[in-house]
């Protein structure tokens, strides 16, 4: 059930224009509180050799590409994060072979960075998002 449903509704027209919340604040909540597991997939996918470039998938739909490591409604969260990694997203044409070395350019260190890619109803996006620095 959504927090909506569960709101009183408000009467239409009652002068309010209210500004809808872009999905990337409760993005970027929710990746703060993921960060420790999906470093730990991250480190995982380079050690065992999987992979040089981890990338990890963020959604609140379904997606056919990488593996589940994070439900969210298992966690009560607002996204779901699968991973994946630059091989597979080459082979399954969302970054064509031409455009690898291009890519591979902006692809920031993955011990310092998760690369995620962002997919809304409005279109998906690469973004990386730092770890934290543990003192």
């Amino acid at each position: 059930m959504d927090v909506e449903e569960l709101m009183p509704q408000q009467p239409a027209g009652d002068g309010k224009s209210e500004k809808k919340q872009s999905p990337l604040v409760s993005l970027e909540k929710d990746l703060e509180f993921y960060a420790d597991s999906i470093k730990e997939v991250a480190v995982e996918i380079m050690v065992e050799g999987i992979s040089a470039r981890p990338i990890f998938i963020a959604h609140q739909h379904t997606v056919s590409i990488g593996e589940l490591i994070l439900n969210r409604e298992e966690l009560n969260t607002n996204w779901t994060i699968q991973a994946s990694t630059l091989e597979e997203f080459v082979q399954k044409g969302i970054i064509q072979p031409d455009r690898k070395e291009l890519f591979l350019k902006s692809y920031k260190k993955p011990e310092d960075y998760m690369c995620v890619f962002v997919i809304v109803p409005e279109g998906a996006n690469f973004i990386y998002y730092p770890y934290k620095k543990r003192h």
